[in-house]
């Protein structure tokens, strides 16, 4: 139900999940929304349709942790490794590769976890009403997620993240080899040991998601743009609208949700955040009927499989790249073969490929915040591999933010001056 109309136009740039859970929140705030992105919300073209699914309210652990700057040279150096650099990148890279190792300092790792478990603790609840409205919460599951080793010692090793994540309130059992094959039979009996979050959740489609959410903006009046934004347009200091190349769309204010695209746009308003495209692979089988109940983190191999609509998805590799650079489409074959390895005897015909461009910040959690110095701009990206997961409690941050009301949870965290 809308809050009284406000005489105020707000243009999102951006149509993946952040942009239409945004569009949604504004449009229930009163808004007039416009939503500008020049690909279809919820296709294949986005970030957020790439997903692996996870929506886990309990996810509170840095990619960057103690110990990283041992461990990324081997990773880099690894043909079938998780991570992917190319040496004419590497430029471009660097920079925001040593930022990502200092802030796997102990007492920064702290802090970054705080954030995230701030921003994801709320993920189902916030979901919950919009996928209802929506008409799609069969998209929903509630069956966990768990952490597979191959190693039945690896829960050990684990020891920071676990107790991380129990210090913030996340219910973790710890598993045998027993007890991983009454849980999840469906994967390889090399894998002997598991950390299970019993209270974590999965979408099944996450292109079907953004796209039933972007329909339920459509239905509240939003209007959606297929449009290219190419600059705020500013007059006398303030930004006005936003340039596409089709004119100047007017706008009293502007959320920039363009994901890894965001950059240009917050620079342009005085905010310089270390943004890089974490180029994503998935590979889905639309053969394999696995029986696979819950989404699979392999904890030494760093991907994960989940059963979705449209067959077994397996992601999580990793590529360093401008996002104007071709597929590597040899990312996407060491999911084939990590499929194999997990799945023995799968059907793992008629592999479909994807690649997108992640929005990665070096600390692993986004900039949600008023633009110091521009009261009419709202960014609201970098959320990495977690934009599903911080899709809808973000929505409604942009739309607090907006209103001038307090926000639902303390976003202190997410400002780009901790950079």
């Amino acid at each position: 139900m809308a809050h009284m109309q406000r005489d105020e136009k707000i243009v999102v740039i951006g149509a993946g999940i952040i942009g239409v859970c945004a569009a949604n929140a504004l449009a229930d705030e009163g808004f007039a929304v416009e939503v500008i992105d020049p690909v279809v919300p919820g296709g294949p073209g986005q970030c957020s349709y790439g997903n692996a699914g996870g929506l886990s309210p309990g996810s509170c652990v840095p990619n960057s942790m103690p110990g990283i700057l041992r461990q990324v040279p081997g990773m880099l150096l690894d043909p079938e490794g998780p991570i992917g650099l190319r040496l004419l990148d590497l430029p471009h890279a660097l920079p925001w590769l040593m930022r990502f190792v200092l802030n796997s300092r102990r007492s920064r790792v702290e802090r970054i976890a705080d954030g995230m478990i701030e921003l994801n603790r709320l993920t189902l609840d916030c979901y919950e009403p919009l996928v209802k409205e929506a008409g799609c919460a069969d998209l929903i599951l509630h069956h966990g997620q768990l952490f597979a080793y191959e190693n039945p010692e690896g829960p050990e090793g684990s020891a920071l993240s676990i107790s991380m994540r129990r210090a913030r309130g996340v219910r973790v059992e710890v598993l045998d080899a027993a007890q991983m094959r009454e849980l999840e039979p469906a994967i390889s009996a090399d894998y002997r040991a598991g950390v299970f979050l019993p209270e974590q959740g999965q979408c099944r489609n996450p292109g079907r998601l953004v796209s039933s959410i972007a329909a339920l903006a459509a239905a509240k009046g939003v209007t959606f743009t297929r449009a290219s934004a190419r600059a705020l347009a500013m007059e006398q200091g303030r930004v006005r609208g936003v340039a596409t190349e089709t004119g100047v769309t007017p706008a009293d204010r502007v959320v920039v949700a363009a994901g890894a695209f965001s950059g240009p746009f917050a620079r342009a308003v005085g905010v310089r955040v270390p943004l890089i495209s974490e180029r994503g692979y998935h590979v889905t089988f639309p053969h394999a009927r696995t029986g696979l109940r819950v989404n699979v983190n392999a904890a030494e191999r760093k991907f994960v499989a989940a059963p979705m609509e449209g067959g077994l998805r397996l992601s999580g590799t990793v590529e360093f790249a401008r996002p104007s650079a071709g597929p590597n489409w040899r990312r996407a074959e060491i999911l084939i073969s990590q499929a194999r390895h997990m799945f023995p005897g799968a059907d793992l015909r008629g592999a479909e490929r994807w690649m997108g461009n992640r929005p990665g910040t070096p600390d692993s959690i986004p900039v949600i915040e008023t633009a110091p110095g521009h009261d009419n701009v709202i960014l609201a990206f970098g959320h990495g591999h977690q934009g599903l997961m911080g899709g809808s409690v973000t929505g409604r941050l942009v739309a607090e933010l907006a209103a001038g009301r307090p926000t639902s949870i303390d976003i202190s965290h997410f400002r780009s001056s901790r950079f």
